[in-house]
């Protein structure tokens, strides 16, 4: 244990312990804003300095161990005076115009000058040249909004593995960009996200589709059906400061008939739908492998994150993905084929709206060979849970006050295992329901597999089905995927089904989920609360669900059916992404 003193209190901590952490575990204070506990501690914003007793110069104290007798003083008027002249620099070479910035009232840069009383800049701005990248269909980059944090290039180094940030020129020139000096569209980006929910400001977001969003409401030649992700309704109330027993999905369902969407549906149902047609094929290969007709293991396919990852990474591994569609495309399909004929109405005149907590999501929609239902698009528009939350602002809806109204049926009806979805390992587990159902004749206690639960990043499951024994994996983030891959490359490991989202914690932590001025990721909680409606569903099997019974009676036929395959599922090698040297160059910057 090392002894110290920071502003007149007597601290001790362990050996190595940072000032920042230290001054955190004594309660006090200390501002940053490149900082990223374990992934980014290079004091390059230099918000956090610190004053030494006897030192000459200040100290970051994000990246300066303790020592033993050290005397510290983490807001002296020499360090105040610092802290403001650091931030005034920052806003000379950044666009202030914060009324239209993405993250207006939720910046790191703007509290940080707000709580140091910066009211004037008083140096002249120089702004980057560089022009708005919005190639992505999901991720906007904004150079003249760039603090140089350094926040990106690290989270996607450290714990997406992609290297697709790059820290160019020198000196004055210095700026972020996208590998290759290409626009975004042009690199082997994941598109999951995190690099705008890890940056401080508004220099990356999220691809904009509310405008066209409103349009779709205000046409009334159109029919407008929306559907929520499961991970949404753990997360929404965060962003309008909506209590956690205020924000349920029921609530949420009125707040989005209250902008005037006609017809709010569940993902849940299409989750249920992924899992009976992913499941019934899992059964299919691991009849097929004994045999050697398949290779496995099988991957889970619902990720676009993943799947762009795969594809551009270890293309060589495409054919082990799922056939089937995510949810978010197999509600699309279903929704201008299957409702479309109970409402009578053309798919043509159908606008499908997802409201997901991936911006990846924003790109699978418009994947042509995902798209079967005889319209240029299954879903049309896809709104993260940020961009939904900003249209319920606009609106002025006093969500608090609105009466709960519950999904519409046949496609709002879903069961607990629909809903865990939107947690890292849910797949997995509302998978081997089914799956122990088909083949054991019985459902199991709906609780069986608690270990595909939690956040640790490479969890393993075995499970006994029939005379086989089921070896399982779930990963979550892009960087632990590839471990596992390589391991299982090397021969290290073994598996016959693996679970993967490219967010680390999934899709309760995804890239279009609330974004916490403090850094706090809240997925633990997010997951506690899919599991708990789970746990309270009054149907936890999605094979037990009666909607979905009715469209495999009334339309689909059975899982993995003809018809099934036309609409439900894909050729995962019908389409690659990016080019050999691309992925080699990224390989060998990971």
């Amino acid at each position: 244990m090392v002894t110290l003193t920071i502003d007149r209190k007597t601290v001790q901590v362990k050996a190595g312990t940072t000032i920042l952490e230290a001054a955190r575990k004594a309660g006090f204070r200390i501002p940053t804003l490149c900082y990223l506990e374990g992934i980014n501690e290079i004091g390059a914003c230099r918000v956090c300095v610190v004053e030494l007793k006897g030192a000459e110069k200040l100290v970051t104290a994000c990246n300066t161990a303790v020592q033993e007798g050290m005397e510290v003083f983490t807001s002296s008027p020499r360090v105040r005076h610092a802290r403001r002249a650091t931030v005034e620099l920052i806003l000379t070479q950044h666009d202030c115009n914060c009324p239209t910035c993405p993250r207006n009232g939720n910046c790191k840069l703007q509290t940080l000058a707000n709580n140091l009383g910066v009211r004037n800049v008083r140096l002249s701005r120089s702004l980057p040249s560089s022009r708005v990248d919005d190639s992505s269909p999901s991720i906007v980059r904004d150079p003249k909004k760039c603090v140089m944090c350094y926040r990106c290039v690290s989270f996607c180094d450290k714990v997406q593995s992609l290297g697709i940030w790059r820290i160019a020129g020198t000196g004055a020139r210095t700026s972020i960009e996208p590998a290759f000096g290409k626009p975004l569209a042009a690199t082997d980006c994941a598109y999951c996200g995190q690099c705008v929910t890890h940056c401080p400001v508004g220099a990356l977001s999220e691809k904009n589709d509310k405008d066209r969003a409103w349009e779709a409401l205000s046409d009334p030649e159109k029919v407008t059906i929306v559907q929520v992700a499961p991970a949404v309704r753990a997360a929404w109330g965060e962003e309008l400061g909506i209590p956690r027993e205020k924000a349920t999905p029921e609530r949420l369902v009125a707040a989005l008939k209250h902008l005037g969407f006609q017809h709010v549906f569940d993902t849940c149902f299409a989750a249920d739908l992924t899992i009976m047609e992913e499941g019934t094929e899992l059964l299919h290969r691991l009849a097929d492998a004994k045999d050697g007709k398949a290779k496995m293991p099988m991957f889970t396919s619902c990720c676009p994150g993943w799947v762009r990852f795969v594809k551009t990474q270890y293309p060589e591994l495409v054919e082990h993905l799922s056939t089937a569609k995510s949810p978010q495309q197999m509600f699309g399909a279903v929704a201008k084929t299957y409702y479309a004929k109970l409402l009578g109405v053309p798919a043509e005149k159908i606008v499908v709206v997802s409201i997901m907590p991936c911006t990846c999501k924003k790109w699978e929609a418009g994947v042509s060979v995902l798209n079967d239902a005889g319209t240029d698009r299954d879903v049309d528009i896809v709104l993260t849970t940020r961009e939904m939350c900003a249209m319920i602002r606009e609106e002025g809806v006093e969500v608090q006050s609105l009466e709960e109204e519950p999904f519409e049926a046949p496609l709002g009806v879903s069961s607990g295992a629909g809903v865990i979805f939107g947690a890292t390992g849910g797949v997995m587990e509302a998978a081997l329901r089914t799956a122990s159902y088909i083949v054991n004749g019985k459902n199991p206690d709906p609780d069986s597999f608690v270990e595909a639960r939690g956040t640790d990043p490479w969890k393993e499951i075995t499970v006994q089905l029939g005379d086989d024994t089921l070896r399982c994996a779930v990963v979550n983030g892009l960087g632990n995927t590839r471990r596992l891959i390589e391991a299982m490359k090397q021969g290290r490991v073994k598996y016959d089904f693996i679970e993967v989202m490219a967010c680390p914690g999934g899709c309760a932590a995804g890239g279009g989920q609330p974004i916490s001025i403090d850094d706090e990721v809240r997925t633990g909680d997010r997951s506690a609360n899919l599991y708990g409606l789970d746990s309270k569903a009054p149907i936890r099997f999605s094979h037990e669900n009666p909607a979905i019974k009715d469209i495999y009676e009334n339309f689909l036929g059975s899982p993995c059916s003809e018809m099934s395959h036309h609409l439900l599922h894909t050729d995962q090698r019908a389409w690659e992404l990016s080019t050999a040297a691309q992925r080699d160059s990224l390989k060998k910057r990971a």
